[in-house]
């Protein structure tokens, strides 16, 4: 793997934080230009994605040290190196989410439509960032002898390294890559408002729950009756997303 990309003395560009900032940069070209199809103007979806993007980037932050809480009462400081990774994706959708209600609120535009320009280019971001994780080197399986095996660093003793693992990062990369080619799809007018919005929330959902099979025991933990609070989390993004998208589909009104 390879976390640092370029090193000059003591400061470093590592391979997370430009896969990072390159899906976010891929998912605002994406959004920009389907804008106009739902009525918005292309400029005023910046306002949305850097707002969002700041509030999605804390609200991954807290979460994710609050199921860490242990390492990081430890260490406060280090809730401030999110640099080296630690984000929790559904605490981003929780902090986006509600600053897209808000922006949306003020602009006078419904949130669903707003949601609906977004969500693929969600999916477009979560893809890249992933590939961030696989350099990085966090977010691993478990031990496997599949061909496509790979050793990580481990994150607690950096002169060890795993067995041969899952690349997870890779699996949820492929998935979201899918999802966003499957929501671009839906994207095409005519379509009720909220329909990719709602599919985004089931399909994420659905791809999550499973891929963590492969990530407890290694950097995901059993929370209850044997799934992980992600996996929790997954299964009611499914049950609410999919009703929702039911729904939608019943209705009239289009984007």
């Amino acid at each position: 793997m390879h976390p640092i990309l370029w090193q000059v003395g003591g400061f470093q560009i590592r391979s997370y934080g430009v896969m990072i900032a390159l899906g976010f940069a891929l998912a605002v070209w994406w959004s920009m230009r389907v804008a106009p199809r739902y009525g918005i103007d292309a400029e005023q979806i910046l306002d949305f994605v850097l707002l969002t993007a700041l509030a999605g980037a804390i609200g991954a932050r807290l979460v994710y040290i609050m199921l860490d809480w242990d390492s990081f009462a430890r260490e406060p400081l280090h809730a401030l190196y999110f640099w080296e990774g630690g984000l929790s994706f559904h605490g981003g959708v929780i902090g986006g989410g509600l600053a897209v209600a808000f922006i949306a609120r003020r602009k006078g535009i419904p949130f669903l439509r707003v949601a609906d320009v977004l969500a693929p280019g969600v999916a477009l971001a979560y893809a890249v960032g992933r590939i961030g994780c696989f350099l990085g080197g966090c977010c691993y399986g478990v031990p496997t002898d599949l061909p496509w095996a790979c050793s990580f660093q481990d994150p607690f003793n950096p002169h060890v390294h795993t067995p041969p693992s899952h690349p997870t990062q890779l699996y949820a990369s492929a998935s979201n890559l899918l999802i966003f080619l499957l929501l671009a799809r839906m994207q095409k007018p005519p379509h009720p408002t909220g329909k990719v919005f709602w599919a985004y929330v089931t399909l994420y959902g659905l791809y999550r729950f499973v891929v963590e099979f492969w990530r407890v025991g290694a950097t995901s933990t059993v929370w209850l009756l044997g799934l992980s609070e992600a996996q929790w989390m997954s299964i009611g993004m499914v049950l609410v997303g999919g009703w929702m998208w039911w729904r939608s589909r019943s209705r009239s009104g289009t984007s």
